[in-house]
């Protein structure tokens, strides 16, 4: 007989995600396990690291170590159960006491995702950032708050949306929401109008016109966008920014 691991080989697409109470448009993001290793794409960062499965306790459990990404070097402790092709996680962020049951309520921390059986799609000309100069750009330098965002073609929840901030700060890029890390790169600017985000290989696009900032960002790995939109399946990110809060 197969071992909970064993049968969570192979690729996983999501198609529910709820937040700290929140639901969230799952876009496009997956997950793909290798032995006990694991990839992960979201929000168009990617993600990897390491999975340890307990199949024996009710409710069944796991921790991730993350060794590559915006969390890289932490841990999270989650909650599942699979039933034939439908994988049902619970997790917290870093830093949070594991779930107890299949919940994300307001102010816990936690992730709940379903996560369906799906086809590998390995990229095979993988789109690569440049390098960082560790030098600041000034008119990104600061903090913003998010106006608007589609996630592949959707739009985000809007008390989601309202609840997003990101901080630039010399070569980094932190991104909010609920005042809780999202999202975090180093990033680099080689050429007026485009961005590189470094840690989770998105290649951009960005306009500043006076206190709005503007950008399209591509899923991990995958061409630089030419305009400033999201359609369903093509995996960008178009975000609108203000310098100040609404």
């Amino acid at each position: 007989m197969k071992s909970d691991l064993e049968k969570l080989q192979g690729a996983w697409q999501l198609i529910e995600f709820e937040m700290d109470g929140r639901k969230i448009p799952p876009g496009s993001a997956s997950v793909v396990i290798e032995g006990d290793q694991f990839t992960s794409l979201s929000m168009g960062a990617e993600y990897a690291g390491a999975m340890v499965v307990d199949a024996a306790g009710k409710p069944k459990t796991f921790d991730v170590k993350f060794h590559k990404g915006p969390h890289k070097g932490q841990t999270s402790l989650g909650i599942y159960e699979l039933k034939g092709k439908t994988w049902k996680i619970c997790i917290g962020l870093a830093g949070v006491k594991r779930p107890t049951r299949f919940a994300a309520e307001p102010g816990t921390g936690h992730a709940l995702e379903t996560l369906i059986r799906a086809a590998a799609t390995p990229q095979k000309t993988p789109a690569e950032p440049g390098k960082s100069t560790g030098k600041p750009v000034p008119e990104l330098e600061g903090e913003w708050f998010m106006l608007s965002c589609l996630q592949d073609g959707k739009p985000m929840d809007a008390k989601i949306r309202a609840a997003a901030r990101r901080v630039f700060q010399g070569d980094q890029t932190t991104m909010f929401v609920f005042d809780q890390v999202y999202m975090k790169s180093r990033f680099t600017v080689a050429r007026a109008g485009t961005i590189d985000y470094l840690d989770t290989h998105q290649l951009g696009i960005y306009e500043v016109t006076g206190k709005i900032l503007k950008t399209c960002l591509a899923a991990a790995r995958k061409p630089r966008p030419k305009d400033f939109t999201a359609t369903p399946g093509d995996g960008r990110t178009v975000s609108e920014w203000s310098r100040k809060k609404k």
